[in-house]
């Protein structure tokens, strides 16, 4: 009995928050349908990650650079050349899925810091590029005046929202599945899944093409929402806030990046607005979480739940 309450419990709450997504934009001015479509977008890019870091134990510092580099692909296409919407749409996910498979050549042989290093490097390349190369990417002044093909924030909210559900339902298929088991097996000990035949390598790898998949689509949200791509979308700063909604959620949850993107987005968001010191304050509030809850937000309530 209680096993099944508890999976009726698992159910009801994806199910009701989805409801409660479809439902509220009505009642809510633009300004909070556009914040809640920043968390969505954000949470498919966290959820990728924490098929990196939760799931196969690989911490990128470059992860934000599919994202970005997606976002540049819809930008300068539809700016330069006014290719149509699903040209871009599909050009983005391409390339920075490409990309992700050529990084991962590099970078899936090695583990634990020398793999933080090696994207965190990669991370700075792209960067780099869209800071110099100032006839594609604009430079500092980034890339303006991408067209909205959507008219009004809720038809782009709605939108978001299926792609949300979308591809988090085939994240949770795909961490469910043998692949996503053998994932977790490589994560807790990866001599023994070598030692049980397994191609550790290959499984790496192919996690790390499916990250970057994941982060493109976001990358492409992001393009058509903001209609503005700068460089900043691709630094240091975008794949450590990044890393902090995974870290902050709780890894290897899934969930639980998608609860650190909405805090992170709405702590930005709201502070900011009242005080210039928000940055102080984001950071002592990860600091007292990371004290409480060592394993995120989501696996503080996991550990309560097993206490009981």
């Amino acid at each position: 009995m209680a096993e099944f309450r508890q999976i009726g419990w698992k159910a009801s709450v994806p199910t009701l928050v989805i409801v409660l997504l479809a439902a509220v934009p009505p009642f809510l001015s633009s300004y909070w349908v556009g914040l809640l479509t920043q968390i969505m977008i954000f949470a498919i890019l966290a959820m990728s990650l924490d098929i990196l870091l939760g799931y196969t134990g690989l911490p990128s510092l470059g992860h934000a650079g599919f994202f970005g580099v997606a976002a540049y692909t819809v930008a300068v296409l539809a700016t330069a050349y006014h290719a149509g919407f699903w040209t871009c749409v599909a050009s983005g996910i391409i390339i920075g899925t490409l990309l992700s498979a050529a990084f991962g050549l590099l970078v899936s042989h090695v583990r634990d810091v020398y793999f933080l290093m090696i994207t965190l490097a990669l991370g700075m390349v792209l960067w780099g590029l869209s800071n110099r190369w100032i006839t594609v990417t604009g430079g500092d002044n980034g890339i303006s005046g991408i067209p909205r093909v959507m008219t009004g924030p809720i038809t782009f909210y709605e939108v978001t929202l299926l792609i949300f559900i979308g591809c988090t339902a085939l994240m949770m298929l795909f961490i469910s599945s043998p692949f996503g088991f053998t994932l977790k097996g490589i994560r807790e000990s990866e001599s023994r899944m070598k030692s049980l035949g397994v191609n550790t390598w290959l499984h790496c790898y192919l996690s790390y093409v499916i990250a970057g998949a994941f982060a493109s689509v976001a990358g492409v949200l992001w393009a058509y929402y903001n209609a503005f791509v700068g460089p900043t979308y691709l630094d240091l700063t975008a794949s450590s806030e990044v890393f902090l909604m995974v870290t902050l959620g709780g890894p290897g949850t899934l969930v639980g990046p998608a609860l650190g993107a909405g805090a992170i987005v709405l702590l930005k968001n709201v502070i900011s607005a009242y005080t210039q010191r928000w940055l102080m304050i984001l950071g002592a509030i990860y600091i007292m979480t990371i004290l409480g809850a060592p394993q995120g937000l989501w696996n503080l309530r996991r550990r309560s739940r097993s206490r009981a």
